[in-house]
Parts: structure tokens; sequence; C-alpha cells
């Protein structure tokens, strides 16, 4: 056989051997677009995560009135937080422990504050986010081997996009006059496909293969007790400080909805979505939610006795790296604009799972073909080297 023969075999089994990658790949990018509407998903099968109105100028009850009610239905239980999703029709998360020493999430109506149902520890969004995100694969010791695998693969999805971009030169022109040829054969509508889903993906393929990568080195930083955080260390309610009744147990807290007026005075423009109650006599009462900026959170820890504010974490508070690090997740996922943001991250994440198949079909076609008339030519060798070996008999034969 000739080095160029072995080349292109060596070339055959190399493409063969990246069928399984690619097919990884697109598993992955098809987890994932389920697992942005996987909690929209679950909403439609169970009832119990609606917001259901009872009547259509129903108001919205307080951050109180919902404690109020729970206590109501069930004096014994204690809430730990609350806390409200961006959409709307999904009824509130709350935190709550039981006499018995039981710890749920449940469900609660934000208009009646009835308790609808207790929140599944493992249901279908926490199977496809875990699927997506670690395939599965259990945190022992740090970080699971699946996450690693996972994130790995914005390596060449980035350096897919980046010599894609190489590949089709004067890409641009694909915005302004799109092809897309249906009529002649599949072969050449799927790379039409590839390329135009391609083109009007580039946006989305670089925030999703950055923020992946993001995510490779989070956990390298974290096995490595690598921290780039800023945060300050948790703070207490000094015991002197605590205000006590004649019998000497503490005072009652301030009401949740003094305490969102101040952290809302310190924090303008926020738009409170959760509430954490003291866990004891000597931690704060925590305010947080979104402001100017969709891509991060805000707090402000209150004195749950006196209403001040000691202490806050305002995006002034992060570093520039911080900034740009504590934004990935929710750009990766598009859990920060409501189910609009969702639909579109859903849409472009469906066109990449596309994209990926169809340059599956189109290489392992051009990868068959390749291989058949490898093989075709190497069948047709020994019968070409006969037939030379007889005729040279013949030949002498005659001689």
């Amino acid at each position: 056989m000739s080095k160029k023969s072995r080349s292109k075999i060596w070339f055959l089994v190399h493409s063969w051997l990246a069928l399984p990658i690619w097919f990884f790949v697109l598993i992955v990018c098809v987890t994932g677009t389920l697992a942005v509407v996987s909690q929209e998903i679950v909403w439609l099968a169970n009832p119990q995560m609606r917001a259901s109105q009872p009547a259509d100028d129903a108001p919205r009850l307080n951050y109180d009135q919902i404690v109020a009610a729970i206590k109501q239905a069930e004096p014994d239980i204690i809430v730990d937080s609350i806390s409200r999703p961006d959409e709307a029709h999904f009824a509130l998360d709350v935190r709550v422990n039981y006499p018995d020493g039981r710890e749920l999430t449940v469900y609660v109506n934000p208009y009646t504050g009835a308790i609808q149902g207790p929140a599944p520890q493992f249901n279908f969004q926490a199977f496809t986010r875990a699927l997506h995100g670690w395939w599965l694969v259990p945190f022992t010791n740090g970080y699971s081997w699946g996450w690693y695998l996972v994130s790995f693969l914005s390596l060449p999805m980035l350096a897919s996009l980046v010599t894609g971009l190489v590949v089709y030169k004067r890409f641009w022109k694909g915005f302004f006059r799109p092809t897309l040829r249906i009529r002649q054969g599949a072969r050449i509508f799927w790379g039409d496909f590839h390329r135009l889903s391609g083109i009007w993906s580039i946006w989305f393929i670089a925030v999703i293969s950055v923020t992946s990568t993001w995510f490779l080195i989070e956990a390298f930083m974290f096995d490595n007790q690598i921290s780039i955080s800023t945060a300050p260390v948790a703070a207490v309610v000094p015991r002197e400080s605590v205000p006590l009744t004649t019998d000497g147990s503490p005072t009652p807290m301030i009401s949740l909805e003094a305490a969102i007026r101040e952290a809302k005075a310190r924090i303008p423009g926020l738009d409170e979505s959760f509430v954490s109650m003291p866990a004891n006599a000597y931690s704060y009462l925590s305010v947080g939610g979104r402001s100017w900026y969709p891509l991060m959170f805000q707090t402000a820890d209150i004195n749950p006795y006196t209403g001040e504010v000691a202490a806050t974490r305002l995006l002034s508070d992060r570093s520039s790296l911080e900034f740009v690090t504590e934004s990935m997740r929710p750009l990766h996922t598009g859990d920060f604009g409501g189910i609009w943001i969702k639909l579109i991250w859903c849409f472009f994440g469906l066109l990449l799972s596309m994209m990926v198949l169809s340059g599956l079909l189109i290489w392992t076609k051009r990868t068959a073909l390749a291989t058949a008339n490898a093989l075709k030519r190497s069948n047709k060798r020994p019968r070409d080297e006969a037939a030379t070996a007889s005729s040279a008999g013949t030949t002498e034969i005659s001689q």
C-alpha cells in the first residue's frame, strides 16, 4: 500500500472516530434546549405550580399576607423563605419547616395564600438540567467528571464557530441574501441549511460556547480551592443588640413589607423576588432581587428588630471579573427576562441542534462515500495485480 493510500485510510478512521463526539454534542444541545423551557413544561403538567387567580380583579397578596395565610392554615409551620418566580403565572416557592423536622418547598398561590402542594425533590426540570449539565454523573468530591465532560465540549464548539467564519468567505451576505434550496436534493438542502442556520446563530453559538468555557474554568477553580469572590463574611446581629421581652425571648421582628421598603430605599429600582427569614435570633433578614441589570441579583441584609439595613451586596460591590463571571449562568440558560427570553433561547437552541444534526448528516454521508470508494480501490488493486501477473506469464510462454 502506498503512503498516500495509508494516509487516506487513517483519515477515514479519524473521521469515523469523531462520530461519537459530535453525536454527544447533539444530545447536549437537545437536552439544553429542553432545559431552557423545562420549568414551563412542568408547569403545564403540574397544576400545583400554577398561580390560579380566583377572580379577574383579584390582587396578589404581599409577603406578610402570604405568611399570615400559611400560618392560619398550618399554625405550627415555620416559613424559612419566599421566592417569587419571574413569570406571574407561577405559584410562589416557599421553603418551610414542619414540627416533625421535615424541610420542604411548597407551592403557594400568590392570590389566596393557599398551599397547593409540595415541590418534588426531583422532577423533569431537575432531570433535564442534570442530564444537560453533568450527564447525571453524581457529585462526590467536588465537581463530577460529567460536568467536565459536558463543559469541555465548548472548546470544539468555539473552534467550529471560528473556523466556520474563516471557511465561509463573506458570510454576512447570508443576512441579506439567504439561500435555502429545497428542490435540489437532500445534500444541497442540508448544506444550505447548515450554512444559513450557522450565520443566523453566530451570536448564540458565541454566547453558549463562551459561557460553557467559563463553567469548565469554574469547576477547575473550585476543585483547586481558587476563589475570585469579593463577598464579605456573613454578618450577625450582636448579642447585646438583640432586644428581649420581659420573659427573656427576642422581640417579634418587623414586618416583611417594612423590610422590603428599607431594601428598596437602599437599592433603587429593586424588584424584590425573594425574602429569607432569619435562621436564628442573631441572623439578619435578607431581601433580594433584580434591578436595571437583569443578569445579577442585589441583596440587602436587614436587622429584623430595628429595620436598619446592616449590609448590602450591590452591582457596584462586584469586581470587574465578578461582574462578567456572575453574568455567565443566566446568559447560558436564558433565565433572566421571563418567557420571551426563554422562547428566544429555545428557538436558537433548536436551530443549533438542527445545525449539528445537519453537519452530522453531511459529514457522515461524505465519510461513508469516501470509505466506500477506498474499499472499492482496495478490492480493485488485487484484481489488477493478478491480471498484470497473468498477462506477464502469458507473454513469457509465448516467447
